[in-house]
């Protein structure tokens, strides 16, 4: 240990400040301190792997753990010297810079896991861990691995944990892997395996976890994993399956993500009731059919947006006290919103936009205390906005664009201090836009454009930044001088209105500002100069001038009049040549008469 103290040359005050290693930082020892048996080395900025020889000098060592380092090698005197140490049963090398193919591991008769994730290790994994006969745990997982799965290590009845997730491992999933009976985690997310799951996995009576995600894997859902009673996490998403879901999935599960498929059909009727469901998501399939009404209290997060369900939102969802986020969007559901949700009081997000629902947004979504998303956006609601809604404190994102909305926006909607996004747009909502909506200080977007608003602009918050889109309506006066205010703004659309007065000169300095749209109203006068990447429409403004056009009428006149004064003066000037010409000439004639009489 003192030999090993020398070679990492740490700062740490703790690994010299005694001669007990057992005092070390990371180091564990037996009772009694009588021996070494555990080496904790993580996260001490490690980057020279000489002292690893010198590890493996510790015969009584049990775990080595040597992650979060820069470590960049593993060195055959380190495989050989530490290979034979039979107790070792841990070694981890995660979050290193290992770089080059796997390490054959001769000997480590006794290690049981083996942690070499997060590095850049690349190849195929054929027979180097073959000799890992009490190997447990194997994770290789955010490598550069390639080739097929590897299930040829020598003793298949141990391992209990397999993680092989983002690495680029081909073929498909092997049916071998059935014969790994002790199997409790499989993890090969996130590669490029291709086929369909072999049926031998539902025969895996201890797995708990099983994770197929974002790779290319087709044919349907094996119905057999619901014979699993020991699974409660399954995620398939993002891959090609297609079928239909098979009956009692759900019966163990407490995790199901099969979204981003092309799974068809109706949903199975119990696939929501499952007595242990937390989370499911099915969203961006082709699932068709009726919501199932029976659904499971223990429900946190819904997920079925994006697929082509219809019929109505089943009113037992209001059972769900433990109900988080609801994701219904973008289907074809009908009806009216069911005003039972209100019972859903955990509810942080409801989304249930671009559907055919109908009727009024109902009062007692007032109710739902903590609610930060309601998406409602392109239904046929109708009616009037409640003001109700304006008591969810909590609220950061309003969205009940396209729509058949009728009345005024609520005066209280300033009340909704945290909001950031609010979308009314494409609605028939009349009366003025609230004076108060100016102290929403949170506000970073706000969307009114295609309604009847009339009245003026009042002054808005000061923090908007993405967008603020007011076209389209009856809105009249001037562009207020106060819209100058909002440096941060991107976006600023006013067109289609009836807005009249000058363009005041102080937009000019809005810093962010890139697309400022005037066009179709009374606008008059000289257009400011901005800056040249803000993209300026004003088309529609017959009383507006360019500063240029301007300046040449100017410059045009003065021309016109230099050649008005010089022409009157060359004029003159001629005119007096002639006369004084004719003045000369006639005293002349005189004398030539007089002397001739003379004569």
């Amino acid at each position: 240990m003192m030999s090993l103290s020398k070679l990492l040359n740490l700062s740490d005050s703790l690994w010299y400040s005694t001669k007990d290693p057992c005092s070390w930082k990371g180091v564990r020892c037996s009772s009694g301190n009588s021996s070494v048996t555990g080496l904790s080395l993580s996260a001490f900025d490690l980057s020279n792997s000489n002292f690893l020889p010198a590890a493996c000098k510790i015969e009584t060592l049990q775990d080595l753990d040597l992650s979060n380092n820069s470590l960049s090698s593993i060195s055959d005197e380190f495989i050989n010297d530490c290979g034979r140490i039979d107790g070792l049963k841990l070694l981890n090398f995660s979050k290193n810079l290992l770089g080059g193919s796997l390490p054959t591991f001769n000997g480590f008769a006794g290690l049981e896991s083996l942690d070499l994730s997060f590095n850049s290790l690349s190849g195929n994994v054929g027979l180097q861990l073959d000799g890992l006969h009490a190997l447990k745990s194997l994770n290789l997982s955010y490598n550069n691995f390639t080739g097929p799965i590897p299930v040829n290590l020598r003793n298949p009845l141990l391992l209990e944990e397999l993680q092989l997730s983002m690495n680029g491992f081909q073929g498909t999933v092997p049916h071998e892997i059935a014969n790994y009976q002790n199997l409790n985690l499989i993890d090969l997310g996130s590669n490029h395996l291709e086929g369909s799951i072999p049926t031998g996995i539902g025969n895996l009576a201890r797995l708990r976890i099983l994770l197929l995600s974002s790779n290319n894997l087709t044919g349907e859902i094996p119905a057999n994993i619901s014979n699993i009673p020991t699974l409660y996490r399954f995620e398939a998403n993002w891959n090609g399956f297609g079928g239909t879901i098979p009956s009692g999935i759900t019966r163990y599960l407490s995790f199901l993500d099969l979204s981003y498929n092309s799974l068809r059909g109706p949903m199975p009727t119990d696939l929501l009731s499952g007595p242990n469901l937390l989370l499911v998501d099915l969203s961006h399939n082709l699932l068709e059919g009726a919501i199932p009404a029976k659904v499971s209290k223990s429900l946190v997060r819904l997920r079925l947006g994006s697929n082509r369900l219809s019929g109505r939102i089943p009113p037992s969802f209001q059972t769900l006290d433990n109900l988080i986020y609801l994701e219904l969007d973008n289907n074809r559901l009908t009806g009216e919103i069911p005003h039972q949700l209100s019972f859903c009081r955990s509810l942080a997000l409801l989304n249930l936009a671009q559907n055919d629902l109908t009727g009024p947004v109902p009062a007692l979504l007032g109710n739902l205390g903590v609610l930060q998303v309601l998406k409602l956006q392109l239904n046929n609601l109708s009616g009037d906005i409640p003001s109700e809604i304006t008591r969810l404190q909590l609220l950061l994102t309003l969205n009940m664009s396209w729509n058949s909305l009728t009345g005024s926006i609520p005066s209280s909607i300033s009340s909704l201090q945290r909001l950031s996004y609010m979308n009314l747009q494409g609605n028939n909502l009349r009366g003025r836009i609230p004076a108060t909506i100016g102290s929403m200080d949170s506000l970073l977007e706000v969307q009114l454009g295609e309604n009847q608003l009339n009245g003026t602009i009042p002054s808005m918050p000061v923090r908007l930044q993405i967008g603020l889109n007011l076209s389209s309506n009856l809105l009249q006066g001037a562009i207020p001088e106060t819209l100058s205010r909002l440096k941060d703004l991107e976006v600023l659309d006013l067109s289609n209105n009836n807005l009249s007065g000058e363009i005041p000169v102080s937009l000019t300095a809005m810093q962010s500002l890139n697309q400022l749209i005037l066009s179709n109203n009374q606008l008059h006068g000289v257009i400011p100069e901005f800056k040249q990447y803000v993209s300026l429409n004003t088309s529609g403004n017959p009383g507006l001038k360019n500063k240029t056009s301007e300046k040449l009428a100017r410059k045009k006149g003065r021309q016109n009049g230099v050649i008005i004064v010089v022409g009157v003066g060359a004029f003159l000037l001629a005119s007096f040549i002639f006369f004084l010409l004719l003045f000369l000439g006639e005293p002349k004639r005189d004398r030539t008469r007089t002397i001739s009489v003379q004569r």
